[in-house]
């Protein structure tokens, strides 16, 4: 029996855990030895041999007899279609959902990286290809698996190009960094184009947790007491401190998107917030109202903007709130049309039973939020493609 059986659900945010060789497959062969770092290392977390050990079970007939009541439970390189993708659409059986919008585990923070260090653009976009050959061709194997190309910033023509070329070849939505590009605003008139492309295609742009480079001064950590311990039983994830950072660099670059007229010029194009939380939406709403009150006297973009910032989020942005959050307290202040279900599959940070943490924020009389936070919510953001699938 499926883990989710009594509902139509999407999810929001669920993973493959690539590999250095795997990715390697879609590489050119001048950035085949570049791939996450020099070592070509996947995880610091993990050793080649334990990943060949882990990665073994998944053609054992025993441990694969397991899979139906470990579906939840197997976490990382030990889940169901973790990394071979023949296995996936045995895991989405399982697990019990229409659709899950797939995204990196270890390329995102390296790409965002490159992106803001590098001054090599073939570096930048050439490595930004391979994720999106790599990640194509992971979800080709069901129609139930939404594929995300990520589109650097870094340069305007070679990110319009990407765009076009992203629409062109079928992906369900375009990821781009979180963090500002290293020479110019995300809202600049030269990335114009990528906007619009998107928005005629009737795809989303998402934001993922790992896309605003380095969060926290690592100095905070410099206390005179042990690191903490994360997830993992290491420290190479995140903690309580780091949380506090992860959306930091999404809220100012919705931000300025929204301040700058990109959500007004383009009424249709939606964003996600995807793996970022959700509680910190209430009041950063409240304050793009504040700064619209402050400013909009010696401001003309704030004067061009239709309506309050507040109203263009709950328009236009859909987010994923952390198993640990309250859904209905944050339908509640940011509005039902803002939370999006999600399970983190295959990752540790998701928890074994999501549904049931979800499910202690919801009360007898959120039934009509649950429909939006499951299902709803997610078509709007996705459009057509996640609609048919829940038909």
């Amino acid at each position: 029996m499926p883990y989710i059986t009594d509902r139509i659900v999407h999810d929001a945010d669920a993973h493959i855990l690539e590999t250095a060789d795997w990715l390697a497959q879609f590489a050119p062969a001048s950035l085949k030895d570049r791939l996450m770092g020099s070592d070509g290392s996947p995880s610091v977390a993990t050793t080649a041999a334990e990943l060949d050990s882990v990665l073994a079970r998944q053609n054992d007939a025993e441990y694969r007899s397991h899979d139906e009541e470990e579906i939840m439970l197997r976490k990382n390189w030990a889940a169901t279609g973790a990394l071979y993708k023949k296995d996936r659409p045995r895991a989405l059986d399982l697990i019990g959902v229409r659709s899950q919008l797939v995204f990196n585990t270890f390329m995102n923070g390296y790409l965002a990286a490159i992106e803001k260090k590098s001054t090599d653009l073939d570096l930048i976009y050439g490595m930004a290809a391979t994720h999106n050959r790599a990640m194509f061709d992971f979800c080709s194997v069901d129609r139930r698996l939404l594929s995300t190309a990520y589109i650097p910033l870094a340069d305007f023509d070679r990110s319009i190009a990407m765009t076009r070329e992203a629409i062109r070849d079928g992906f369900d939505s375009l990821l781009v960094p979180s963090q500002c590009p290293r020479t110019h605003s995300p809202s600049h008139t030269g990335l114009f184009p990528v906007w619009a492309i998107a928005e005629e295609a009737g795809i989303p742009v998402v934001f993922h947790v790992g896309g605003g480079g380095q969060l926290l001064d690592p100095n905070y950590f410099k206390n005179g007491l042990p690191v903490p311990k994360d997830f993992h039983g290491g420290a190479e994830n995140f903690r309580s401190v780091d949380y506090i950072a992860i959306p930091t660099p999404v809220m100012q670059t919705l931000a300025t998107l929204i301040i700058d007229g990109i959500l007004e010029r383009h009424p249709t194009l939606m964003f996600g917030v995807i793996e970022q939380g959700a509680s910190w939406i209430p009041s950063w709403m409240r304050y793009l109202d504040s700064a619209r009150e402050a400013f909009v006297r010696s401001e003309e973009r704030l004067q061009k903007l239709s309506l309050k910032p507040s109203e263009y989020v709950r328009r236009q942005i859909r987010a994923t709130p952390y198993p640990a959050e309250d859904v209905s307290w944050i339908a509640r202040e940011a509005g039902p049309e803002v939370p999006l279900f999600s399970s983190d599959y295959p990752h540790v940070e998701g928890g074994r039973n999501p549904l049931k943490r979800f499910e202690s924020t919801l009360t007898d009389q959120d039934d009509a939020l649950r429909e939006q936070f499951y299902r709803s919510n997610f078509e709007s953001l996705m459009g057509k493609r996640a609609i048919a699938l829940a038909a």
